[in-house]
Protein backbone atom coordinates (compact mmCIF):
# COMPACT_ATOMS: atom_id res chain seq x y z
CA UNK A 1 0.00 0.00 0.00
CA UNK A 2 1.26 3.48 -0.85
CA UNK A 3 2.03 6.03 1.83
CA UNK A 4 -1.08 7.60 3.35
CA UNK A 5 -2.00 11.09 2.23
CA UNK A 6 -3.85 11.81 5.48
CA UNK A 7 -3.35 15.43 6.53
CA UNK A 8 -1.68 16.51 3.27
CA UNK A 9 -2.62 19.78 1.57
CA UNK A 10 -2.97 19.28 -2.17
CA UNK A 11 -3.84 21.78 -4.89
CA UNK A 12 -6.46 20.26 -7.21
CA UNK A 13 -9.11 21.27 -9.74
CA UNK A 14 -12.61 20.02 -8.95
CA UNK A 15 -14.63 18.10 -11.50
CA UNK A 16 -18.17 16.75 -11.54
CA UNK A 17 -20.27 16.36 -8.38
CA UNK A 18 -20.63 12.90 -6.87
CA UNK A 19 -23.36 11.23 -4.86
CA UNK A 20 -22.74 12.27 -1.27
CA UNK A 21 -22.06 16.00 -1.43
CA UNK A 22 -18.53 16.09 -2.85
CA UNK A 23 -16.79 16.91 -6.12
CA UNK A 24 -14.38 14.54 -7.83
CA UNK A 25 -10.73 15.53 -8.28
CA UNK A 26 -7.62 13.63 -9.34
CA UNK A 27 -4.06 13.84 -8.09
CA UNK A 28 -1.12 11.57 -8.96
CA UNK A 29 -3.41 8.96 -10.44
CA UNK A 30 -5.75 8.79 -7.46
CA UNK A 31 -9.33 10.00 -7.10
CA UNK A 32 -10.20 12.50 -4.37
CA UNK A 33 -13.70 13.11 -3.05
CA UNK A 34 -13.57 16.77 -2.02
CA UNK A 35 -16.29 18.42 0.05
CA UNK A 36 -17.03 22.16 0.33
CA UNK A 37 -16.05 22.91 -3.27
CA UNK A 38 -17.89 23.38 -6.56
CA UNK A 39 -17.20 22.04 -10.06
CA UNK A 40 -14.52 24.00 -11.90
CA UNK A 41 -12.97 25.49 -8.77
CA UNK A 42 -9.29 25.26 -8.02
CA UNK A 43 -8.82 24.59 -4.32
CA UNK A 44 -6.36 23.67 -1.64
CA UNK A 45 -7.71 20.38 -0.30
CA UNK A 46 -6.78 18.80 3.02
CA UNK A 47 -7.00 14.99 3.05
CA UNK A 48 -9.27 13.94 5.91
CA UNK A 49 -9.46 10.20 5.29
CA UNK A 50 -7.16 7.81 3.42
CA UNK A 51 -7.57 4.07 3.78
CA UNK A 52 -5.38 3.29 0.82
CA UNK A 53 -6.66 2.09 -2.51
CA UNK A 54 -7.75 4.21 -5.43
CA UNK A 55 -9.42 7.11 -3.58
CA UNK A 56 -9.30 9.33 -0.51
CA UNK A 57 -11.52 12.01 1.03
CA UNK A 58 -10.69 15.66 1.53
CA UNK A 59 -12.06 19.09 2.45
CA UNK A 60 -11.55 22.23 0.38
CA UNK A 61 -9.94 24.47 3.00
CA UNK A 62 -8.96 27.32 0.67
CA UNK A 63 -10.64 28.41 -2.57
CA UNK A 64 -7.97 29.52 -5.04
CA UNK A 65 -10.33 30.10 -7.97
CA UNK A 66 -14.01 30.42 -7.08
CA UNK A 67 -17.03 29.33 -9.11
CA UNK A 68 -19.62 32.01 -9.96
CA UNK A 69 -22.11 29.74 -8.20
CA UNK A 70 -20.33 30.14 -4.86
CA UNK A 71 -22.08 32.16 -2.13
CA UNK A 72 -21.29 32.93 1.49
CA UNK A 73 -22.02 29.76 3.43
CA UNK A 74 -25.53 29.79 4.88
CA UNK A 75 -24.66 27.29 7.64
CA UNK A 76 -21.99 28.38 10.13
CA UNK A 77 -21.21 24.86 11.40
CA UNK A 78 -20.98 22.81 8.20
CA UNK A 79 -17.60 23.88 6.80
CA UNK A 80 -14.35 21.87 6.83
CA UNK A 81 -14.15 19.83 10.02
CA UNK A 82 -17.71 20.77 10.94
CA UNK A 83 -21.03 18.98 11.01
CA UNK A 84 -22.43 16.94 8.15
CA UNK A 85 -25.69 18.87 7.93
CA UNK A 86 -25.32 21.20 4.92
CA UNK A 87 -23.20 19.85 2.05
CA UNK A 88 -24.16 22.66 -0.33
CA UNK A 89 -24.30 25.57 2.09
CA UNK A 90 -21.73 27.37 -0.08
CA UNK A 91 -23.68 26.97 -3.36
CA UNK A 92 -26.52 29.14 -4.61
CA UNK A 93 -29.94 27.47 -4.44
CA UNK A 94 -30.10 27.16 -8.25
CA UNK A 95 -26.60 25.69 -8.38
CA UNK A 96 -27.47 23.19 -5.65
CA UNK A 97 -30.42 21.95 -7.68
CA UNK A 98 -28.26 21.66 -10.80
CA UNK A 99 -25.71 19.59 -8.88
CA UNK A 100 -28.44 17.28 -7.65
CA UNK A 101 -29.93 17.00 -11.13
CA UNK A 102 -26.56 15.87 -12.45
CA UNK A 103 -26.14 13.30 -9.67
CA UNK A 104 -29.61 11.79 -10.15
CA UNK A 105 -29.15 11.56 -13.93
CA UNK A 106 -25.72 9.99 -13.46
CA UNK A 107 -27.06 7.38 -11.03
CA UNK A 108 -29.88 6.49 -13.44
CA UNK A 109 -27.36 6.12 -16.26
CA UNK A 110 -24.77 4.12 -14.34
CA UNK A 111 -27.03 1.94 -12.19
CA UNK A 112 -30.26 1.60 -14.19
CA UNK A 113 -28.98 2.04 -17.73
CA UNK A 114 -31.37 4.93 -18.41
CA UNK A 115 -30.36 8.12 -20.22
CA UNK A 116 -32.79 10.72 -18.89
CA UNK A 117 -32.63 14.46 -18.36
CA UNK A 118 -33.45 15.38 -14.77
CA UNK A 119 -34.46 18.75 -13.39
CA UNK A 120 -34.71 18.94 -9.61
CA UNK A 121 -37.66 21.12 -8.63
CA UNK A 122 -37.93 23.59 -5.77
CA UNK A 123 -40.56 22.82 -3.14
CA UNK A 124 -42.84 25.54 -1.75
CA UNK A 125 -41.57 26.92 1.54
CA UNK A 126 -37.88 26.51 0.67
CA UNK A 127 -37.17 30.24 0.70
CA UNK A 128 -33.42 30.87 0.51
CA UNK A 129 -32.61 27.34 1.65
CA UNK A 130 -33.14 28.08 5.34
CA UNK A 131 -36.06 27.48 7.71
CA UNK A 132 -37.60 24.71 5.60
CA UNK A 133 -37.19 21.88 8.11
CA UNK A 134 -39.97 21.00 10.58
CA UNK A 135 -38.21 18.30 12.58
CA UNK A 136 -34.68 17.28 13.48
CA UNK A 137 -33.00 14.73 15.72
CA UNK A 138 -30.06 16.00 17.74
CA UNK A 139 -27.36 13.95 19.42
CA UNK A 140 -26.24 14.56 23.02
CA UNK A 141 -22.52 14.47 23.81
CA UNK A 142 -20.78 13.08 26.87
CA UNK A 143 -21.20 16.41 28.65
CA UNK A 144 -24.98 16.45 28.18
CA UNK A 145 -24.96 19.06 25.41
CA UNK A 146 -27.11 18.66 22.25
CA UNK A 147 -25.79 19.12 18.76
CA UNK A 148 -25.04 17.68 15.34
CA UNK A 149 -22.66 14.89 14.39
CA UNK A 150 -19.55 15.92 12.54
CA UNK A 151 -19.26 14.50 9.04
CA UNK A 152 -18.39 10.77 9.17
CA UNK A 153 -17.70 11.04 12.88
CA UNK A 154 -19.24 10.21 16.25
CA UNK A 155 -18.09 13.54 17.72
CA UNK A 156 -20.69 16.29 18.06
CA UNK A 157 -20.81 19.99 17.18
CA UNK A 158 -22.78 21.59 20.02
CA UNK A 159 -23.59 24.91 18.31
CA UNK A 160 -27.30 24.85 17.49
CA UNK A 161 -26.99 27.26 14.60
CA UNK A 162 -27.73 25.15 11.50
CA UNK A 163 -30.31 27.26 9.60
CA UNK A 164 -32.30 24.37 8.13
CA UNK A 165 -34.75 24.80 11.03
CA UNK A 166 -36.11 28.00 12.51
CA UNK A 167 -33.98 29.09 15.47
CA UNK A 168 -37.10 29.09 17.67
CA UNK A 169 -36.90 25.29 17.66
CA UNK A 170 -33.69 25.38 19.68
CA UNK A 171 -34.50 28.04 22.28
CA UNK A 172 -33.29 27.00 25.72
CA UNK A 173 -32.04 23.56 24.67
CA UNK A 174 -28.37 24.45 25.17
CA UNK A 175 -29.14 25.72 28.68
CA UNK A 176 -30.34 22.34 29.93
CA UNK A 177 -28.39 19.25 30.92
CA UNK A 178 -29.43 16.16 28.95
CA UNK A 179 -28.57 12.53 29.42
CA UNK A 180 -25.22 11.81 27.73
CA UNK A 181 -25.72 9.59 24.71
CA UNK A 182 -29.43 10.42 24.46
CA UNK A 183 -31.11 12.02 21.46
CA UNK A 184 -33.52 14.94 21.22
CA UNK A 185 -36.35 14.91 18.69
CA UNK A 186 -37.36 18.52 18.01
CA UNK A 187 -40.52 19.26 16.02
CA UNK A 188 -42.32 22.43 14.95
CA UNK A 189 -45.66 20.92 13.95
CA UNK A 190 -48.44 22.03 11.64
CA UNK A 191 -50.17 23.88 14.47
CA UNK A 192 -47.08 25.94 15.23
CA UNK A 193 -46.40 24.04 18.47
CA UNK A 194 -42.90 23.05 19.56
CA UNK A 195 -42.27 19.54 20.86
CA UNK A 196 -39.02 18.24 22.31
CA UNK A 197 -38.74 14.57 23.18
CA UNK A 198 -35.71 13.11 24.96
CA UNK A 199 -34.95 9.57 23.82
CA UNK A 200 -32.90 7.43 26.19
CA UNK A 201 -29.33 6.52 25.18
CA UNK A 202 -29.06 3.62 22.75
CA UNK A 203 -28.36 0.28 24.34
CA UNK A 204 -25.43 -1.76 23.11
CA UNK A 205 -26.17 -5.23 21.83
CA UNK A 206 -24.08 -8.24 22.94
CA UNK A 207 -21.91 -7.61 19.85
CA UNK A 208 -21.22 -4.06 21.01
CA UNK A 209 -23.31 -2.42 18.33
CA UNK A 210 -25.89 0.25 18.99
CA UNK A 211 -29.55 -0.42 18.40
CA UNK A 212 -30.86 0.47 14.89
CA UNK A 213 -31.27 4.07 13.80
CA UNK A 214 -34.17 6.10 12.47
CA UNK A 215 -35.94 5.92 9.13
CA UNK A 216 -33.67 7.15 6.42
CA UNK A 217 -31.02 4.75 7.64
CA UNK A 218 -33.31 1.76 8.05
CA UNK A 219 -36.92 0.70 8.15
CA UNK A 220 -36.52 -0.16 11.82
CA UNK A 221 -36.97 3.46 12.82
CA UNK A 222 -40.04 3.03 14.97
CA UNK A 223 -38.80 -0.15 16.64
CA UNK A 224 -35.63 1.60 17.74
CA UNK A 225 -37.55 4.34 19.53
CA UNK A 226 -39.94 1.90 21.19
CA UNK A 227 -36.99 0.01 22.68
CA UNK A 228 -35.62 3.26 24.13
CA UNK A 229 -37.86 5.14 26.60
CA UNK A 230 -38.99 8.58 25.49
CA UNK A 231 -39.94 11.60 27.59
CA UNK A 232 -41.64 14.71 26.22
CA UNK A 233 -39.94 17.66 27.90
CA UNK A 234 -41.54 20.44 25.83
CA UNK A 235 -45.02 20.03 24.39
CA UNK A 236 -47.06 16.85 24.56
CA UNK A 237 -44.92 14.73 22.25
CA UNK A 238 -47.99 14.24 20.04
CA UNK A 239 -47.89 16.46 16.96
CA UNK A 240 -50.58 17.54 14.51
CA UNK A 241 -49.92 17.79 10.78
CA UNK A 242 -52.15 18.65 7.81
CA UNK A 243 -52.40 17.47 4.20
CA UNK A 244 -55.31 18.06 1.81
CA UNK A 245 -57.58 19.56 4.49
CA UNK A 246 -57.14 16.49 6.69
CA UNK A 247 -55.34 16.33 10.06
CA UNK A 248 -53.09 13.62 11.43
CA UNK A 249 -52.00 13.28 15.05
CA UNK A 250 -48.88 11.19 15.58
CA UNK A 251 -45.88 10.80 17.85
CA UNK A 252 -43.21 13.47 17.52
CA UNK A 253 -40.75 10.62 16.97
CA UNK A 254 -42.93 9.06 14.24
CA UNK A 255 -42.12 9.51 10.56
CA UNK A 256 -43.24 12.64 8.74
CA UNK A 257 -41.53 14.39 5.85
CA UNK A 258 -38.99 16.94 7.12
CA UNK A 259 -39.64 19.65 4.51
CA UNK A 260 -42.78 21.61 5.27
CA UNK A 261 -43.88 21.63 1.63
CA UNK A 262 -43.15 17.99 0.83
CA UNK A 263 -46.22 16.12 2.17
CA UNK A 264 -48.73 18.07 0.07
CA UNK A 265 -46.63 18.04 -3.11
CA UNK A 266 -45.90 14.32 -2.89
CA UNK A 267 -49.55 13.57 -2.16
CA UNK A 268 -50.62 15.54 -5.22
CA UNK A 269 -48.13 13.66 -7.42
CA UNK A 270 -49.23 10.28 -6.03
CA UNK A 271 -52.87 11.15 -6.62
CA UNK A 272 -52.18 12.26 -10.20
CA UNK A 273 -50.06 9.20 -11.05
CA UNK A 274 -51.89 6.48 -9.14
CA UNK A 275 -53.95 5.35 -12.17
CA UNK A 276 -56.72 4.10 -9.87
CA UNK A 277 -60.43 4.35 -10.60
CA UNK A 278 -63.64 3.66 -8.69
CA UNK A 279 -63.80 0.12 -7.35
CA UNK A 280 -60.07 -0.60 -7.75
CA UNK A 281 -57.80 -2.10 -5.14
CA UNK A 282 -54.64 -0.20 -4.13
CA UNK A 283 -51.68 -0.85 -1.85
CA UNK A 284 -49.84 1.81 0.16
CA UNK A 285 -46.58 0.09 1.14
CA UNK A 286 -44.36 1.61 3.85
CA UNK A 287 -47.52 3.62 4.44
CA UNK A 288 -46.73 5.45 7.68
CA UNK A 289 -49.87 7.14 9.03
CA UNK A 290 -51.67 6.80 5.71
CA UNK A 291 -51.15 10.13 3.95
CA UNK A 292 -50.94 8.45 0.55
CA UNK A 293 -53.65 5.97 1.54
CA UNK A 294 -56.05 8.92 1.90
CA UNK A 295 -55.19 10.11 -1.62
CA UNK A 296 -55.72 6.60 -2.98
CA UNK A 297 -59.05 6.32 -1.15
CA UNK A 298 -60.28 9.38 -3.02
CA UNK A 299 -59.45 7.66 -6.32
CA UNK A 300 -60.94 4.22 -5.65
CA UNK A 301 -64.03 5.57 -3.87
CA UNK A 302 -66.27 3.78 -1.35
CA UNK A 303 -66.46 0.66 -3.54
CA UNK A 304 -62.68 0.29 -3.73
CA UNK A 305 -60.08 -0.97 -1.28
CA UNK A 306 -56.85 0.56 0.01
CA UNK A 307 -54.49 -1.49 2.15
CA UNK A 308 -51.67 0.32 3.97
CA UNK A 309 -48.73 -1.77 5.20
CA UNK A 310 -46.52 -0.12 7.84
CA UNK A 311 -43.93 -1.62 10.18
CA UNK A 312 -44.78 0.70 13.10
CA UNK A 313 -47.92 -0.43 14.90
CA UNK A 314 -48.25 3.00 16.50
CA UNK A 315 -48.18 4.69 13.09
CA UNK A 316 -50.80 2.26 11.80
CA UNK A 317 -53.01 3.04 14.81
CA UNK A 318 -52.62 6.79 14.23
CA UNK A 319 -53.45 6.33 10.57
CA UNK A 320 -56.53 4.28 11.38
CA UNK A 321 -57.70 7.04 13.72
CA UNK A 322 -57.10 9.80 11.15
CA UNK A 323 -58.92 7.93 8.37
CA UNK A 324 -61.78 6.41 10.32
CA UNK A 325 -64.22 8.14 7.97
CA UNK A 326 -62.77 6.14 5.06
CA UNK A 327 -63.95 2.53 5.57
CA UNK A 328 -62.32 1.46 2.31
CA UNK A 329 -58.89 1.94 3.96
CA UNK A 330 -57.39 -0.79 6.15
CA UNK A 331 -54.04 -0.86 7.94
CA UNK A 332 -51.79 -3.92 8.19
CA UNK A 333 -48.90 -3.54 10.67
CA UNK A 334 -45.82 -5.48 9.58
CA UNK A 335 -42.75 -5.53 7.39
CA UNK A 336 -43.59 -5.07 3.74
CA UNK A 337 -41.42 -7.96 2.59
CA UNK A 338 -43.33 -10.31 4.90
CA UNK A 339 -46.82 -9.00 4.16
CA UNK A 340 -47.48 -10.07 0.58
CA UNK A 341 -49.01 -13.37 1.67
CA UNK A 342 -51.69 -11.41 3.53
CA UNK A 343 -52.39 -9.15 0.53
CA UNK A 344 -54.72 -11.65 -1.08
CA UNK A 345 -56.91 -9.21 -3.04
CA UNK A 346 -55.38 -7.85 -6.27
CA UNK A 347 -54.29 -4.24 -6.56
CA UNK A 348 -54.46 -2.08 -9.68
CA UNK A 349 -51.85 0.29 -8.28
CA UNK A 350 -49.17 0.19 -5.60
CA UNK A 351 -47.46 3.14 -3.91
CA UNK A 352 -44.12 2.56 -2.18
CA UNK A 353 -42.29 5.04 0.08
CA UNK A 354 -39.44 2.92 1.49
CA UNK A 355 -36.62 4.09 3.78
CA UNK A 356 -33.35 5.42 2.40
CA UNK A 357 -32.09 1.90 1.62
CA UNK A 358 -34.92 1.51 -0.89
CA UNK A 359 -37.32 -1.36 -1.49
CA UNK A 360 -34.84 -3.89 -2.84
CA UNK A 361 -35.10 -7.06 -4.89
CA UNK A 362 -37.27 -9.15 -2.55
CA UNK A 363 -40.02 -6.53 -2.31
CA UNK A 364 -39.99 -5.57 -5.98
CA UNK A 365 -39.97 -9.18 -7.18
CA UNK A 366 -42.84 -10.07 -4.82
CA UNK A 367 -44.76 -7.00 -6.00
CA UNK A 368 -44.22 -7.89 -9.66
CA UNK A 369 -45.67 -11.36 -9.08
CA UNK A 370 -48.92 -9.65 -7.95
CA UNK A 371 -48.78 -7.63 -11.18
CA UNK A 372 -50.35 -4.23 -10.40
CA UNK A 373 -50.74 -2.31 -13.64
CA UNK A 374 -48.88 0.71 -12.27
CA UNK A 375 -46.51 1.55 -9.42
CA UNK A 376 -45.60 4.92 -7.88
CA UNK A 377 -42.27 4.76 -6.05
CA UNK A 378 -40.78 7.47 -3.80
CA UNK A 379 -37.05 7.36 -3.09
CA UNK A 380 -34.96 9.67 -0.91
CA UNK A 381 -31.56 8.42 -2.07
CA UNK A 382 -30.59 8.63 -5.76
CA UNK A 383 -28.40 5.52 -5.68
CA UNK A 384 -31.07 3.37 -4.01
CA UNK A 385 -33.72 4.84 -6.29
CA UNK A 386 -31.68 4.03 -9.40
CA UNK A 387 -31.08 0.48 -8.18
CA UNK A 388 -34.82 0.03 -7.59
CA UNK A 389 -35.52 1.41 -11.07
CA UNK A 390 -33.26 -1.27 -12.53
CA UNK A 391 -35.08 -3.93 -10.47
CA UNK A 392 -38.47 -2.74 -11.72
CA UNK A 393 -37.21 -2.92 -15.29
CA UNK A 394 -35.92 -6.45 -14.76
CA UNK A 395 -39.32 -7.40 -13.30
CA UNK A 396 -41.21 -6.16 -16.35
CA UNK A 397 -42.00 -2.53 -15.48
CA UNK A 398 -40.91 0.59 -17.32
CA UNK A 399 -40.23 4.05 -15.88
CA UNK A 400 -42.58 6.35 -17.79
CA UNK A 401 -42.68 9.45 -15.56
CA UNK A 402 -40.26 10.86 -13.02
CA UNK A 403 -39.93 13.99 -10.93
CA UNK A 404 -37.18 15.00 -8.53
CA UNK A 405 -37.57 17.50 -5.69
CA UNK A 406 -35.17 19.61 -3.66
CA UNK A 407 -36.65 18.31 -0.42
CA UNK A 408 -33.45 19.03 1.54
CA UNK A 409 -32.15 22.47 0.49
CA UNK A 410 -28.49 23.27 1.25
CA UNK A 411 -27.75 19.54 1.38
CA UNK A 412 -26.86 16.95 -1.26
CA UNK A 413 -30.02 14.95 -0.57
CA UNK A 414 -32.86 14.79 -3.08
CA UNK A 415 -36.23 13.04 -3.35
CA UNK A 416 -37.29 11.21 -6.52
CA UNK A 417 -40.74 9.95 -7.52
CA UNK A 418 -41.14 7.51 -10.37
CA UNK A 419 -44.17 6.10 -12.13
CA UNK A 420 -43.86 2.61 -13.55
CA UNK A 421 -46.25 0.63 -15.76
CA UNK A 422 -46.10 -3.02 -16.68
CA UNK A 423 -44.75 -3.63 -20.16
Amino acid sequence: MSESWFGLLLEVELGAPGHGGFCVARHDGRVMFVRHGLPGERVLAKVTEDRGGSFCRADAVEILSASPDRVDARCPISGPGGSGCCDYSHASADAGRRLKSFVVAEQLRRVAGIEREVQVEELPGSGDGTGWRTRVRLAVDSGGRPGYHRYRSSSIVTELTCPQMDSAAFEGLADQQWRPGAELQVVLDGEGERHVVEIAPAQLSPTGRRSPGRRGAAARRAASSRSRPEKAVIGSGRVTEHVSNRAWTLDATGFWQAHRGAPQVYTDVVGDWADATAGDGAWDLYGGVGVFAAALADRVGPSGRVTSVEFSRRAAEDGRSALQDLPQVSFVPGRVERSFETLTEPAAVAVLDPPRAGAGRDVIDALAVRSPRSVVHIGCDPASFARDVSLYRAAGYELIDMRAFDAFPSTSHVECIGRFVRR
